[in-house]
């Protein structure tokens, strides 16, 4: 089996849109989340909601380009094109059939309520647009960054809610370590609008609590919700050989992957479902729970969610767990993009030495 690392990180996030904004804010426990009256003003129980500042898509791309792109694709590409960057490379690195595009994602509410809103204007189906239809599809940013970039290699979306974008770069992974590919651009996106969680509010399961940067509190006594948010990210994953024959700066390595489903229940997390993908990933990365210096948790601030995991790191750790980071305490839920940005953030901060606090 060939060796997998990551080359290259990009973000647009709520906690900035370049690398050294995102370090600052981990390393200064600085939240993204804001309140949103217009939340209230559409019959939201909270107002609660990541915010990106800083990033116009209108300035990033041009109309043409963004005719077929919801905002959190556009995003994508800007995160993409900042992973290739670091990684020293360009998109024209990516045209290669053993180069590959994998992408999670599991909604495109705002586009739909964009479809519909231009066919009330419009009357008939024929004055919509042509636009609407690539919008709207789950695969919208997948098929959008190969006619960006020029892809040519092998590309797919990854729909698997909030586990999207793990499941994104572990299988971008296992096509460079069964030796398909070479280079794979991988990642996930999360849209930040009220439309798309509105369903969630209406089961309760977001924070009321305020001020807004003290609401998302992860493994707290007094949780009470998840903060939902969003935006980008992309991860370049490159075979081991292939990189250091380039002399790119290799940023960490990618040891083992593990999944699993629950079974059980659509919205009650088990208690044995993490800890069976834990030990999977423990056994292909060839480690120990005891090798583990820290772990990176899920942790989404809701009373069951954090219980469920708590209870499965004691199943995989025991009584002596590594220590825990909780990063939405900063970030609220980013959802589809969580599992990539967790990633991203965890080597942003292995490359300046530190690991960020849980804030509340």
């Amino acid at each position: 089996m060939r060796r997998v690392v990551i080359t290259g990180v990009g973000l647009v996030s709520v906690l900035g849109v370049s690398r050294e904004q995102i370090a600052n804010a981990l390393y200064n426990g600085i939240s993204g989340i804001v309140a949103d009256p217009q939340r209230l003003e559409h019959g939201f129980h909270s107002p609660l909601t990541g915010h990106i500042d800083g990033f116009d898509c209108a300035r990033h791309l041009n109309r043409k380009q963004r005719k077929s792109m919801p905002d959190f694709a556009i995003q994508a590409h800007a995160a993409t094109l900042d992973a290739l960057d670091q990684g020293g490379l360009a998109p024209e690195d990516l045209r290669s059939e053993r180069c590959g595009l994998v992408f999670g994602n599991d909604s495109t509410v705002q586009s739909v309520v964009d479809q519909q809103a231009a066919l009330l204007e419009a009357g008939s189906t024929s004055g919509m647009g042509s636009g609407h239809v690539f919008r709207c599809m789950n695969s919208t940013i997948t098929m959008n960054l190969n006619v960006l970039l020029g892809n040519t290699g092998p590309s797919w979306t990854v729909s698997a809610a909030c586990a999207s974008g793990a499941y994104a770069i572990g299988q971008a992974a296992d096509q460079i370590r069964l030796g398909r590919l070479d280079r794979v651009v991988c990642g996930a996106a999360q849209e930040v609008n009220w439309p798309s969680v509105c369903s969630f509010d209406g089961l309760g399961a977001f924070s009321a609590r305020t001020p807004a940067e003290a609401a998302s509190r992860p493994f707290d006594k007094g949780r009470d919700g998840l903060v939902p948010s969003g935006g980008a990210a992309a991860l370049l994953l490159e075979d081991y050989d292939t990189a250091r024959s380039r002399n790119a700066c290799i940023l960490a390595e990618v040891l083992g992957f593990g999944c699993s489903a629950d079974g059980e229940t659509l919205s009650v997390p088990s208690r044995t479902g993490l800890a069976r993908a834990m030990r999977m990933a423990l056994t292909e990365g060839g480690l120990s729970a005891a090798d583990v210096d820290i772990v990176n948790a899920h942790a989404t601030s809701t009373p069951q969610g954090d219980a469920a995991e708590a209870a499965n790191l004691r199943a995989v750790f025991g009584a002596d767990c590594p220590d825990v980071m909780a990063l939405k305490s900063l970030t609220g839920h980013e959802l589809w993009m969580s599992g990539a940005s967790q990633v991203a953030y965890a080597v942003i901060m292995a490359q300046a030495g530190f690991t960020a606090a849980t804030i509340n």
